[in-house]
């Protein structure tokens, strides 16, 4: 046996993939990727293991006792072999190095799976979708993807992952660990591939480019949701409004408009936020600090894109106009909802009436109209709402209270929307145009 080493003898074949190996020991092992056997199991705790030396190793776990341990971290191990392996991971020693480009590894197995990203093999196949893989532990992660396997179970809140890495990156949610730190801003992030990213921000690379149109994007994430721009494709669908989104994320965020789950909790006051972007806003008012300060009035932004839009108030910049009525808005998604008043636009269409809205969020209320259900409800008249804020607003029709004063004449209002439409009467704004006679009104959209 020990000869096939020299010679590269291997006359041992795998039936299922051609897989040639040097032992009948080493066929028998290997066969056990492809059924899935786990003779090894720990009574400890009932978990099973392919390999002798994993279980071997999952022992430790439990009696925390082994022959070789290492100096610089104490960690044991069962044979000299594997602490002389892991001592690498401390000395930075890398003995195996590719010979076509360079690159060094601190395991032989390691140069051996990059050996293949050169030769292109990938002989671990998945039997149920045919995708293939060149390393072994590749295929047995992909392979959750089918069986809904998610071994990795958050001990705070008992959210399972099928990665382990999705769990530390998870884990950090909660601890509030950040320990990707960018050099040039200081931000600091949770997750590598977010913080990797970020860094692309500041070089201006956008390696993700779009075959269709060419436009160039920094995330992976971000060029699959433009494609969908030039499919029209919105796959997943809210069961409750029928609303169709772009992404899996999109989908569940939105049902938190239907369910009212709030899960993103304020330690200092308690308060609790349905979206974890509000969440992080409301949280500058008690640390008073973010990454993204403004010059004239040092409120405090998440990200440089919300600083930006925010400093065009002071400056008055409104680079978004309409070609139609002339007027201008300081944010694209102003402007895009504001054309639909000249196109009669009305992409919210009711599934049980057929009524169709303009506005989403005029599309929110009327379905409430048809469910009676809604996470805010007036104490008077037990109407419901879609968000605090509109429940605050119905509430004054009680009260009587009407915080909005016109600063020409004085007159009161009790929402923002009135005082506005009153203001035109004192500029003349007559910003709706009826198309067929060129006449403009003063009214407002529905």
């Amino acid at each position: 046996m020990h000869k096939r080493s020299h010679t590269g003898e291997k006359p041992y074949e795998c039936k299922i993939c051609s897989k040639a190996l040097s032992t009948l020991s080493c066929l028998r092992k290997h066969e056990r990727t492809h059924t899935g056997e786990k003779p090894y199991k720990c009574k400890a705790c009932g978990k099973a293991f392919t390999w002798l030396v994993t279980f071997q190793k999952h022992m430790i776990t439990h009696s925390g006792d082994g022959p070789y341990k290492c100096k610089e971290c104490e960690k044991v191990f069962i044979n000299p072999s594997s602490l002389k392996i892991h001592e690498r991971s401390h000395t930075g020693e890398k003995p195996y190095q590719c010979k076509q480009c360079g690159k060094a590894f601190s395991y032989y197995c390691s140069l051996r799976v990059h050996g293949r990203t050169h030769t292109g093999e990938k002989p671990y196949e998945c039997k149920q979708c045919g995708k293939a893989f060149s390393c072994h532990e590749s295929i047995q992660t992909h392979e959750r993807i089918h069986t809904g396997e998610k071994p990795y179970q958050c001990k705070h809140c008992e959210k399972a992952y099928r990665y382990h890495s999705s769990l530390q990156t998870h884990e950090r949610s909660h601890t509030g660990e950040k320990p990707y730190q960018c050099k040039q801003c200081g931000k600091a992030f949770r997750c590598k591939q977010t913080f990797r990213a970020h860094e692309r921000s500041h070089r201006g690379e956008k390696p993700y480019e779009c075959k269709q149109c060419g436009k160039g994007f920094s995330y992976f994430s971000s060029l699959r949701m433009h494609k969908w721009h030039h499919t029209g494709g919105k796959p997943y669908v809210c069961k409750t409004c029928s609303k169709a989104l772009s992404s899996a994320t999109s989908l569940r965020n939105h049902e938190r408009t239907h369910t009212g789950e709030k899960p993103y909790e304020c330690k200092e006051c308690g308060k609790a936020f349905t979206w974890h972007k509000t969440f992080q806003y409301h949280m500058i008012t008690h640390t008073r600090d973010g990454p993204y300060k403004c010059e004239e009035c040092e409120k405090v932004f998440l990200n440089l894109s919300s600083l930006k839009i925010h400093e065009k108030r002071h400056t008055g910049e409104k680079p978004y106009q309409c070609k139609q009525c002339g007027k201008s808005f300081s944010s694209q998604k102003g402007f895009q909802m504001h054309e639909r008043t000249h196109t009669g636009e009305k992409p919210y269409e009711c599934k049980i009436c057929g009524k169709t809205y303009t506005w989403y969020k005029t599309f929110q209320f009327h379905m409430i109209t048809h469910t009676r259900d809604g996470p805010y409800k007036c104490k008077e008249c037990e109407k419901v709402f879609i968000n605090p804020s509109s429940l605050k607003i119905h509430e004054w029709s009680h009260t009587g209270e009407k915080p909005y004063q016109c600063k020409q004449c004085g007159l009161s209002f009790s929402s923002q929307k009135g005082l506005q439409n009153h203001e035109r009467n004192h500029t003349g704004e007559k910003p709706y145009e009826f198309k067929q006679y060129g006449k403009a009104l003063f009214v407002t959209s529905s």
